[in-house]
C-alpha cells in the first residue's frame, strides 16, 4: 500500500464498531494466522521459513510482507548489524543498566527501558527518514535539484529545530566510523541511491550554513539506506531500536552479573544541587497543625 493510499484510507474508530454492533473486523492482521497445528506467516507455513530462510530474510518477510531480493537482504543485514555498541555514549545503554541494577531478577524490564530511551536524541533514524521523504516529495513537486532542495531543507530545519537530523555526533567530530562503514558497504552493494545522494547534498548544504562540516551519523546513514529500500519511517524507527537491541542484551546481562547494585549518581560523578540554600518554613506554617 502506498503512502497516498494510507493517507486516503480512513481507519475505523471504536465508535464505528459500537454503533454498528459488529465487531467482526475489530481484531485483524495480515502478519500471521494460527490454528491447531498450523501457523502461517505472511501466508507461508512457518516450518518452511524456519528451515529455508536466513534470519534476515525472515525479518524482511515478517515486516514487509514479501520475500526480499538478495540485494535487499544484504542491505538489511548491514543496517541491522551496523549499530553494534559504543560504550556509554548511547543513553539507551545507560537507561537499561540503571534498570538492571535495580531489577536484577530479569533482563526484560531493563531491555524495555533501553528501548524506551531510543528516540530522536539518542539516535533513532526515524526523524531523518521523515526528512528525506519530505525532501524527496518537495523535489518531485518543484522539479528542483538535490542541491536546491537540500538548501531549503537545511534552512527549514535550522529555523524550526536548530539542528538537522542525521548529522553530528558528541564524540566523532570528523567521521562516525559506523556510518562511514555502512555508507561504503551500501555503495558497494548498490544501496546508496537517490536518498543517499540527497543526504550527501543536505550535508554539504549544512556545512555551508554552519561554516563547518558535521559528519553523517549512524541514524542518517541508516535512514538513507532504508528509505532507498522503500521502508516507512515508522519501520525505520523501529529498526533502529531493534538493531541496537543486541547491544542492550550485552549491557543488561553484564550489569546484572558484574555491575553495581542500585546505581546512583554521587557528587563525585557530577551530581550537583543548584536549588536554594537550606531554609525553613515561615512561623505561621510551623505553628499550624495539619488537618
Amino acid at each position: 500500500m502506498s503512502d497516498e493510499t494510507r493517507k486516503s484510507t480512513r481507519r475505523p474508530s471504536i465508535g464505528d464498531f459500537i454503533r454498528s454492533g459488529d465487531f467482526s473486523g475489530y481484531w485483524q492482521t495480515r502478519v500471521s494466522q494460527a490454528g491447531p497445528g498450523k501457523i502461517l506467516v505472511r501466508g507461508y507455513p512457518v516450518e518452511e521459513l524456519i528451515e529455508h530462510l536466513t534470519y534476515i530474510e525472515a525479518v524482511w518477510l515478517l515486516v514487509r510482507g514479501e520475500l526480499p531480493a538478495p540485494r535487499e537482504a544484504t542491505l538489511l543485514e548491514l543496517a541491522l548489524k551496523s549499530a553494534m555498541d559504543q560504550q556509554f555514549i548511547n543513553s539507551a545503554a545507560c537507561a537499561a543498566r540503571f534498570t538492571a541494577s535495580a531489577f536484577p531478577e530479569s533482563p526484560i524490564p531493563a531491555l524495555a527501558s533501553g528501548m524506551l530511551a531510543t528516540g530522536s536524541v539518542t539516535g533513532s533514524p526515524q526523524e531523518c527518514a521523515e526528512m528525506l521523504y519530505a525532501a524527496a516529495d518537495r523535489q518531485a513537486r518543484e522539479s528542483s535539484s538535490h542541491e536546491e532542495v537540500a538548501r531549503t531543507t537545511v534552512a527549514a530545519w535550522l529555523d524550526t529545530k536548530g539542528h538537522v537530523p542525521g548529522f553530528g555526533h558528541p564524540i566523532h567530530k570528523t567521521a562516525e566510523p559506523r556510518a562511514e562503514t555502512l555508507r561504503r558497504l551500501a555503495h558497494e552493494a548498490g544501496g546508496w541511491g537517490d536518498s543517499g545522494a540527497l543526504l550527501d547534498a543536505i550535508g554539504a548544504a549544512l556545512a555551508e550554513a554552519k561554516g563547518r562540516v558535521l559528519p553523517v551519523n549512524l541514524a542518517g546513514a541508516l535512514a538513507a539506506v532504508m528509505v532507498d529500500l522503500g521502508w516507512h519511517p515508522l519501520e525505520i524507527g523501529a529498526l533502529g531500536a531493534v538493531g541496537y537491541g543486541m547491544a542492550l542484551v550485552a549491557h543488561v546481562v553484564e550489569e546484572i552479573r558484574e555491575g553495581v547494585p542500585l546505581r546512583i549518581i554521587p557528587d563525585a560523578l557530577g551530581a550537583r544541587y543548584t536549588g536554594p540554600p537550606e531554609r525553613h518554613l515561615p512561623e505561621h506554617f510551623r505553628n499550624r497543625r495539619p488537618r
